[in-house]
């Protein structure tokens, strides 16, 4: 069987989007994520009406992604990685907030969703790739032929990590942590990376 790694994006390989658009707006309502909110609609949705209030388009987040550099050894981990095995990203993000990270991190593959964006750059809301995508994904990769290792940090990384042959969180909360202990948890990169290697 051929492996394939899945691995989320936010707070694993680059710092979470929002959080660092609600300190450049300086909007806290927006830091929070699906670390905090397990519904990803009602989440996304919470977040459209702040920016609408707020009157703030797609052209301010991408603003803020410009500046946003992936998380201190990322890029060595996933080369690394890459270099091991096949690897996938499979993240609630957006294209659109995701293009410019990938250039950083030396263009992997990623699976992500799309913002629907009106003339004026007002996002008016969001088309999910499909329901659950990072389970569902996990689980179309496996019904052709391959065996899938995953690892993430948030409620909707749950599911890919529960169905694949091993699973590991990665830089998550306590809470997640204590809730699920049956997934081994890691803090750095090397560890994970040999977690990884030796799941292969």
């Amino acid at each position: 069987m051929q492996n394939i790694v899945c691995l989320d994006l936010e707070g694993v390989l680059v710092p979470e989007i929002w959080i660092a658009f609600a300190e450049a707006s300086g909007i806290p309502e927006l830091k929070k994520t699906t670390r905090d909110e397990p519904d990803y609609d009602k989440l996304m949705n919470y977040r459209l009406d702040i920016l609408k209030e707020h009157g703030l388009g797609l052209k301010e987040i991408q603003e803020t992604i410009a500046k946003i550099d992936p998380l201190p050894g990322a890029k060595e981990f996933l080369d690394e990685l890459r270099a091991t095995t096949q690897t996938i990203i499979l993240s609630d993000t957006f294209e659109q907030f995701a293009a410019p990270l990938m250039k950083k991190l030396g263009m992997p593959t990623i699976f992500c969703n799309t913002l629907e964006v009106a003339d004026d750059g007002t996002i008016t809301g969001f088309t999910m790739r499909c329901e659950k995508s990072k389970y569902t994904t996990v689980k179309a990769l496996q019904s052709c032929g391959f065996e899938t290792i995953a690892s993430g940090d948030s409620f909707n990384d749950l599911g890919m990590i529960e169905a694949s042959k091993a699973g590991f969180l990665f830089r998550t909360t306590d809470a997640i942590k204590a809730d699920y202990p049956q997934y081994p948890a890691f803090e750095e990169y090397d560890e994970l990376l040999e977690a990884i290697k030796k799941a292969l």
